[in-house]
This record gives C-alpha cells, structure tokens and sequence, in this order.
C-alpha cells in the first residue's frame, strides 16, 4: 500500500471527512483491521482564508509549497490538497516537490467522463466558480461543459460555505437556499451539479435533491485509494 500525503486544514472539518473517507475506502477494499497509510500536514485555515481574500496567492502557494515539502521528507508517495479552491495554485506547488500531486479536478472530471455527463453545475466558493483554474481545466482538458450560478447566488454560497460550514454550522435555511441553486442549474441544462467545494457535502446530500451530485471529497478520497492500492 503506498502513503498518502495530505495536505489538510481548509477546513479542519472536511479534511476530517477526508481521513474517513480514506479509511472506510481501505476497509471496504482489503477488509479486516486494514486503513491507510496517510501522512498528513495540516495548516491554518484563519492564515490560508486571509491571504486567499486580499488576493495574495503566491503566499498561499508557499505556505503549502511547505507542506508538500513536509509530506515528501515523511515519504508520502503521492499527496493531495484537500480543498477545491487552493488547486488554484495546484501547479506552483507541485513544482516544488518530485512525489505526484493527486488533482481533485481530475479525479472529478475522469467519474464524469465514464458517467457520460457532458454539462455539468458547479458549485464551490466564490475563486473556484468565477476563475478558470478549475472549470477551465474540465472544459479544455475533458471537453466538459461547465455552468454556474448567478454573482448573487455565487456570493450566498461563498459566504455559507465560510460563514458556517467552515466552523461546523449546517444551517437547514442554507441547505434550503443550495438546492434552489441546484434545481435553477438543473434548469439551465446541467446534467448533474458537483459539489465543488469540500465543505457543501456536509449541508447539501444526494437526499436532498433530484439531481445527480458529485460530492468532491468521496470522489478524491476514492481516486487516491485505488492510486494506494494499485500494484
């Protein structure tokens, strides 16, 4: 079984959803008392979410250039960034180190491919829907299209996702107000909505809803098991 490096804390709360998901993956694969191997370093958020806001991404890039240096010198085979938005600067850490970074987008993208789902909803925080880094990826490298919610719905589901979910608020007014969203994003032809932001699963389920939802966080956990395990 190879290690997995995590680099975790934006939020504490879905990196611990991460840890599980890894685990409960390993046990259902090998069975018996088996987990994962996982290496973990985790940040703070209050650091990451300030720098994020006053738009100095070079620093976040350092401070996980950092950790993944960290995940290296513990012998993690490969890592992952646990949270959506700071795949934008996916590219500038995988630079500083030699083990392979794991990128959510694409272990999302490749379920949707084999799903046949060619439009799709994307919900996240304010960075992930309006910038490139991540749609762009699933429309110039998997031919997906990708469509998003209005800037006034964008700024309901950033300021939930760091207002509450973040500090481990569910709020049913909130989950009231994400599946609106998801049903208008349904409406304007999306085949199904990923929940991009690692966050969202813990307030919005399958359950919940009529359309089909790629939860983010399973979908990576699932992607780095099977990249575990493989001989």
């Amino acid at each position: 079984m190879k290690t997995i490096g995590l680099i975790g804390g934006m939020s504490w709360e879905s990196t611990l959803s991460y840890y599980q998901a890894l685990n409960l993956s390993v046990k259902a694969e090998l069975g018996g008392l088996h987990s994962a191997k996982i290496v973990l370093v985790s940040v703070d958020f209050a650091e990451i979410e300030k720098l994020q806001h006053l738009g100095e991404w070079d620093k976040t890039a350092a401070i996980l250039s950092e950790a993944a240096s960290g995940l290296e010198a513990a012998n993690a085979d490969f890592f992952m960034i646990c949270t959506n938005t700071m795949h934008k600067v996916a590219e500038q850490v995988q630079a500083k180190v030699n083990i392979p970074l794991l990128h959510i987008a694409d272990a999302t993208a490749e379920l949707l491919v084999k799903d046949g789902i060619k439009k799709v909803g994307l919900l996240g925080t304010q960075f992930t829907m309006s910038e490139s880094f991540y749609k762009g990826r699933l429309t110039e490298k998997y031919g997906i299209e990708v469509l998003t919610p209005s800037d006034d719905e964008q700024s309901i589901i950033h300021r939930v996702i760091y207002d509450e979910l973040c500090q481990g608020v569910v709020n049913t007014q909130s989950r009231i107000a994400y599946v609106e969203i998801i049903e208008k994003l349904r409406e304007s032809g999306a085949d199904a909505v990923i929940l991009g932001c690692t966050e969202i699963a813990l307030l919005v389920k399958e359950t919940d809803t009529n359309v089909r939802l790629y939860d983010t966080t399973a979908i990576h956990a699932e992607a780095a098991v099977k990249l575990a395990l493989d001989s």
